[in-house]
């Protein structure tokens, strides 16, 4: 792996435990917290969001982020009916 890749695992790690135990944060805390570029943070979000283990909710130019059940449902039923505003 290179040395980016081993960043953003380590910021999915670091995510992960931080989100299972504290299942809402923003983006910034997360950066701020764990001291990542924006890069590192928004790649490690995306790779969450693939996973399908957050939610993702713009809030100006940070990002709400709900993480475990509630963040399932919420994308299952947006899923459900694309066309339902939130």
């Amino acid at each position: 792996m290179n040395p980016l890749q081993d960043n953003i695992n380590q910021a999915v790690q670091q995510m992960t435990e931080y989100l299972t135990a504290n299942p809402k944060a923003t983006s910034w805390q997360l950066k701020v917290m764990f001291h990542l570029s924006s890069s590192v943070l928004y790649l490690a979000l995306g790779k969450l969001l693939a996973e399908k283990k957050i939610t993702l909710e713009a809030d100006g130019i940070n990002y709400n982020i709900t993480w475990g059940a509630e963040a399932v449902a919420k994308q299952a039923a947006e899923n459900a009916n694309p066309f339902q505003p939130n």
